[in-house]
């Protein structure tokens, strides 16, 4: 019997000891873990849709934890590594402030504050965020939930992309490729570029294109220039649509035939894809 009650006193202690694993009376360990991202509600009368894991979405995830104006932790992760989406940490008792970042980029997010951040080469992708404040005061874990800062145009060509066709350009302006994670809107006037390149074993017919921005507010416009280059970066054909609609977690689609004489204008509606974690704007051009 006093065999037993030994071998389970040794047993809590133990299981105490690595509870409070290198923390001393003035630390406690904080872990983080991601665990969705949010799916706004399309209306009013509809059900918000369950969550879905944020490496269903993302590639790369930036943690930054800051006391007052103070970066004290900064982490980078990668989608396929053990920890992605969770963040450990043993930090000093008191109030701290936590960013994160999930993206899609090819390097990681400068989180210079929770006020700005940006991406490599200025390349906005699908975007989730999270900002928080929390205090330390004993061992804890948080359960995140991000939301989607970014929103989407996109550009469908109906008809056929001719064969001497390389790149589709978009420039566009409006939008923002800094974010702000304490509002979720971009922060900054961009004026931003992507190529989208044309192969032909994938076909020239019914090609579409998705472009992200940060929105400066709720709802904002974009003013957006397609052009159609050559092997030899001539332009083909170019387009300039002015006044597009944009907004978080919202797909803005324009869809028309680009390079035949022929083309439509229709009236503004809305409906839903089939992924539900996006609304969409439909426009004819």
């Amino acid at each position: 019997m006093l065999l037993g009650v030994l071998c389970a006193y040794l047993l809590v202690a133990c299981e105490k000891v690595q509870l409070e694993e290198n923390t001393s009376p003035e630390e406690a360990k904080v872990v983080f873990r991601v665990v969705s991202y949010t799916q706004m509600p399309f209306t009013s009368s509809q059900l918000r849709q369950a969550p879905v894991r944020i490496d269903e979405a993302c590639s790369r995830i930036s943690f930054a934890i800051f006391e007052g104006d103070t970066k004290v932790k900064s982490v980078n992760q990668t989608k396929g590594s053990n920890d992605f989406g969770t963040l450990s940490i043993i930090l000093p008792k008191g109030t701290y402030r936590l960013v994160a970042i999930a993206h899609n980029g090819t390097g990681a997010a400068t989180i210079s504050s929770a006020e700005k951040i940006s991406f490599p080469n200025n390349k906005c992708t699908d975007t989730f965020y999270i900002c928080q404040d929390f205090t330390v005061s004993e061992n804890s874990e948080y359960d995140l939930t991000m939301k989607r800062a970014t929103a989407m145009f996109r550009f469908v060509i109906e008809d056929s992309i001719p064969k001497q066709v390389e790149n589709m350009k978009f420039y566009y302006t409006g939008g923002s490729s800094t974010l702000d994670a304490t509002t979720g809107f971009g922060c900054v006037n961009s004026k931003q570029t992507e190529y989208r390149k044309i192969i032909d074993e994938t076909g020239r017919k019914n090609n579409s294109f998705d472009i992200f921005t940060f929105p400066h507010n709720i709802q904002d416009t974009l003013k957006m220039t397609v052009t159609a280059l050559t092997f030899s970066d001539v332009t083909m054909k170019e387009r300039t649509f002015d006044a597009i609609p944009v907004k978080q977690n919202y797909i803005t689609q324009y869809s028309g035939t680009f390079f035949d004489a022929v083309s439509g204008e229709g009236d503004l509606d809305i409906h839903f894809q089939v992924d539900t974690t996006w609304v969409q704007y439909s426009h004819r051009y």
